[in-house]
């Protein structure tokens, strides 16, 4: 593959993931507008996926409703937001959207567990088994995990499955 046509296919793709991006909005902005939330839409491309934020100037109190008790809200709200777009474009969407900051705060406490279980597991030479997460979750401590230098694993049947970080 020649660099022109690497980088064609490349900015298809970041046009694809636009496009998801704006239908997910349009579906966002009109379950606002049943709800009579205000809110506003914030698009972006974040590792390979789109991001959609529903963001609140007054103060994100409203949202919270779309969060939900951890974010169970939030989860429903995302897979019905990717279904729209699966809809429009025929084609599984792994979009992620945030509301009123829930994931963005959600995933720096996750990645300080992940580094905290993977220092543990380095000073005590044993693997750590945490507790049960969601496959979002799950993906952000492996992440921290590695990062730290360490390698995890998944182990456990949904809903119950959870991170294991294991020793240098």
């Amino acid at each position: 593959m020649t660099e022109g046509t690497t980088a064609a296919k490349a900015g298809d793709e970041l046009s694809h993931l636009e496009q998801e991006g704006e239908i997910a909005a349009d579906y966002l902005e009109g379950l606002l507008d049943i709800a009579d939330l205000d809110g506003d839409i914030d698009m972006d491309v974040e590792a390979d996926r789109a991001a959609v934020s529903i963001i609140s100037d007054s103060g994100s109190r409203d949202l919270q409703k779309l969060v939900g008790r951890d974010g169970e809200v939030l989860e429903a709200l995302q897979e019905l937001t990717r279904l729209a777009v699966h809809r429009e474009t025929g084609d599984r969407s792994r979009l992620m959207l945030d509301i009123a900051g829930y994931r963005a705060k959600k995933r720096e406490e996750l990645s300080e567990i992940g580094a905290k279980a993977a220092a543990d597991a380095r000073s005590t030479g044993e693997a750590v088994r945490l507790d049960p997460m969601t496959p979002f979750e799950r993906k952000v401590v492996h992440d921290a995990v590695k990062a730290a230098g360490l390698r995890s694993e998944s182990e456990g049947e949904e809903p119950q499955r959870f991170v294991v970080v294991l020793p240098a």
